[in-house]
């Protein structure tokens, strides 16, 4: 996993997730440009990698406009000589249900998750087929994108978004060397706490407790630290041929998340009526629909 020489850009970095993934690559040996559109927060981060070795500088500036991924990737290359590593992580929430979101609620998100996923993976694509020695783009997805979720139109819809950038870019830059996967992360986090589920279990951890194991395995449910794992070792030469995929990691799991496929079919010579499907859906392609939403963790009775 040794990422020495290698520089990475990581959005949205100054806490959280984000700062993990941070730390994460800086461990590994990488150098990387810290991202967030608090100045304090940004500096604060980067003095946090430096104290323990690490080797990192701030740009402050909110993603999601062209400007804002060139400034990211002309820094990286202005303080390092390079770029090798992009991890698209930074995000906003404006929940909502559909009949209160507002245009303002629902284009932020977008323009801040898709359009910054977006702008930044063009930007970083730019440079690393000009460098030609391939290189990583990892985008932050999430749960939501992959299930939906209650009153998260906006962020639900620029999560599955993303899972599908990661497998159209993947084909799309194959032969320039460039791998690209979402990752889905579940962890202990501002927005995870709001889950009445977990908030018990995330305050405890506040106060030094331990996760219990059934949120850790079973849930796959811990700490941004251990979500951060996966960023490094996708980075890495070990991962080369890993590309066009989405990979779930909370806890002590790792998942492989399926496309969206076909389960059921059933034909009627010369096409379809409302009447035969009205008669044909039940007893087949309906027989087994499919659940929406995150399943609430189930937590083993005392």
């Amino acid at each position: 996993m040794d990422l020495t020489g290698k520089v990475a850009v990581v959005t949205g970095s100054g806490r959280g997730l984000g700062l993990a993934y941070a730390h994460a690559l800086a461990a590994h040996g990488a150098s990387v440009v810290v991202n967030d559109v608090d100045r304090a927060v940004a500096e604060a981060a980067v003095k946090s990698l430096t104290e323990v070795g690490g080797t990192a500088v701030a740009e402050v500036v909110p993603v999601g406009t062209s400007e804002a991924a060139d400034r990211l990737v002309n820094r990286a290359v202005e303080e390092f000589g390079r770029l090798d590593v992009l991890v698209t992580n930074a995000g906003i929430l404006r929940d909502k249900v559909l009949w209160k979101m507002t245009d303002d609620d629902f284009d932020a998100v977008i323009t801040t998750h898709l359009k910054g996923t977006f702008t930044c993976a063009r930007a970083a694509a730019v440079r690393l087929r000009e460098q030609g020695e391939g290189g990583t783009l990892i985008l932050v997805g999430s749960p939501a994108g992959q299930r939906g979720n209650f009153g998260q139109t906006n962020y639900a819809a620029a999560k599955a978004g993303i899972a599908a950038m990661a497998r159209t870019w993947s084909m799309e830059l194959a032969r320039a060397h460039i791998t690209v996967n979402a990752i889905v992360p579940v962890a202990a986090t501002a927005m995870t706490e709001t889950v009445p589920a977990f908030a018990p279990y995330v305050e405890a951890m506040r106060h030094g407790e331990p996760l219990p194991d059934f949120l850790r395995k079973t849930e796959g449910f811990g700490t941004p630290e251990d979500c951060a794992a996966l960023v490094p070792f996708l980075a890495s030469a070990a991962a080369r041929g890993v590309t066009g995929q989405c990979i779930g990691i909370g806890g002590d799991k790792v998942a492989l998340w399926s496309h969206p496929r076909e389960i059921a079919a059933a034909y009627a010579d010369g096409g379809w009526t409302p009447e035969a499907l009205a008669a044909a859906f039940p007893a087949s392609v309906g027989a087994e629909l499919q659940t929406v939403g995150i399943p609430a963790p189930k937590i083993p009775e005392a």
